[in-house]
């Protein structure tokens, strides 16, 4: 399965810590046989609403992939860390593929796909 997974960690942490930290996360995935597609560290942000008393935090962005045992083991890393602030991790469906549109638009509208009749007009 295909996951996301964002976390918020403490705006005192300086980078470096944050790598760290960064770095642990990826060894609690790989050690749950899960593995990592994406890293993206986008830095400190203001948050929406404070959060034990921080206005803003680090954000560290993830795309992974494994089986939900890994997320089980992931989870349970941020929230016995106490410099993680919120963590949210969603499984990524597979895009769905739109039929195409018809090559012509003006033959879809010369040929309805249904046409309605009223009885009781003709």
């Amino acid at each position: 399965m295909n996951y996301e997974s964002t976390f918020i960690v403490s705006p005192e942490l300086p980078t470096d810590r944050v790598e760290e930290l960064t770095a642990k996360v990826v060894k609690t995935i790989e050690a749950a046989k899960g593995t990592i597609k994406t890293v993206q560290q986008l830095g400190k942000k203001k948050l929406a609403y404070p959060i034990n008393k921080f206005r803003e935090g680090s954000y560290v962005y993830m795309e992974l992939s494994g089986e939900g045992s890994m997320v089980a083991s992931l989870e349970g890393f941020f929230r016995f860390n106490d410099s993680v602030i919120r963590f949210l991790t969603v499984q990524v469906e597979k895009k769905k593929v739109l039929a195409k549109p018809t090559a012509n638009p003006e033959q879809s509208a010369e040929n309805p796909v249904m046409e309605v009749k009223n009885d009781a007009t003709e």
